[in-house]
């Protein structure tokens, strides 16, 4: 697409030329519409999700506001403090007891889904490395965070990573159903303004600010992100400070998320996005039929229930997948918790680096 229709792609729709108040206003009411439809289908990532999509239909209505990059490298400082400070000590001690079933399960998928990514890149379906970092398993926010300091399309990548949270924990929720009965069953509702202590959260959002602030000094990819990572980690594993954040709090900073990566999006690359649908369903749903394999292979081979072993092995969504397991009786929640975060702390730490590994091959 030449640079004179890609101007005038963006410059057509409803909001184009329309007052910043009445934009605003529209981005408001479709995010709350769409997140408050995902909550009440409990779907995940519902306030993360919710406003993107609400911003991706602005974008392709002609919409032009955009987010202020301050806010949102407050938002990433505050979902890497969060991640950092809900890291165990007994469950990375957990790690040597059970290293195969861990090495198995980690590094199969993790090759799995670089292969389809190298894939789809080959194939010129998405630019550049753009489908490598849209791949990665398990760490949908990070991988979005971190794939912009790479040179990955950060909107592109959004779009492929947040499909596969949906997907994947959709078809975990319903494996689940199809082995356990939850009728009967009452879903706890989620409190969003619990009461709360002013002097931790205080003290919890200084560390993740002050870890963002580490991260820009010492340069580090997605400095907002790692370097939150990073001090939540240590505040919680060095000294045993708890880092909760309210949900309210973690509301806004998903919003804030959702909406600086949804407003980048135009009709130009949404037409991109949407030529690309069908080959990222694939490649999708191919990860969920390997890691489901290799789930029926821990089965054969460790005597390891076949939902506990699914649960383990399913390529993302972490937290969905947390909260599915609490809910399924008979489960080794400890087991799926601890390759999860194996996984998640491999594609985090190793991630950037197979990333350009692979990315380096398809330009070769």
């Amino acid at each position: 697409m030449s640079e004179d229709s890609e101007t005038i792609a963006a410059s057509n729709g409803f909001f184009a030329n329309r007052s910043r108040l009445l934009q605003w206003s529209a981005l408001i009411l479709l995010s709350s519409i769409i997140a408050g439809a995902m909550i009440l289908w409990r779907l995940p990532a519902a306030l993360l999700v919710g406003p993107m999509l609400g911003a991706i239909a602005l974008g392709g209505w002609g919409g032009s506001i955009r987010f202020p990059k301050t806010a949102f490298g407050a938002a990433q400082s505050m979902v890497g403090l969060l991640i950092g400070g809900s890291l165990e000590m007994s469950v990375l001690l957990s790690f040597f007891d059970i290293w195969p079933i861990l090495a198995l399960a980690v590094i199969a998928t993790v090759s799995a889904s670089s292969f389809l990514g190298w894939l789809v890149s080959r194939l010129k379906v998405l630019p550049g490395s753009t489908a490598i970092w849209g791949s990665a398993p398990g760490a949908a926010t990070a991988m979005v965070l971190m794939a912009g300091a790479f040179g990955a399309d950060q909107r592109l990548v959004a779009f492929m990573q947040y499909l596969r949270v949906i997907f994947v924990s959709v078809g975990a929720a319903l494996i689940a159903r199809i082995w356990v009965d939850f009728s009967g069953e009452e879903v706890a509702a989620t409190s969003y303004f619990p009461a709360f202590d002013g002097l931790p959260l205080l003290i919890a959002v200084t560390i993740g600010l002050a870890g963002a602030a580490f991260g820009r000094l010492v340069r580090l990819p997605a400095p907002y992100f790692l370097g939150a990572f990073l001090a939540g980690a240590v505040a919680h594993l060095g000294f045993g400070l708890p880092v909760d954040l309210p949900p309210w709090l973690l509301g806004i900073c998903f919003t804030v998320i959702g909406w600086r990566i949804g407003l980048e999006f135009d009709r130009a690359l949404l037409l991109v996005a949407l030529k690309a649908l069908p080959q990222i369903v694939l490649s999708i749903l191919a990860l969920m039929a390997f890691c489901g394999g290799v789930a029926w292979f821990l089965h054969w081979e460790w005597g390891i229930d076949p939902l506990t072993a699914y649960l383990a092995t399913s390529p993302g969504g972490m937290d969905t997948v947390a909260v599915i397991a609490a809910a399924s009786p008979d489960v080794n929640i400890s087991l799926i918790m601890a390759v999860q975060l194996a996984r998640f702390l491999f594609v985090l730490l190793l991630g950037p680096a197979i990333s350009r590994m692979v990315a380096g091959t398809v330009k070769a």
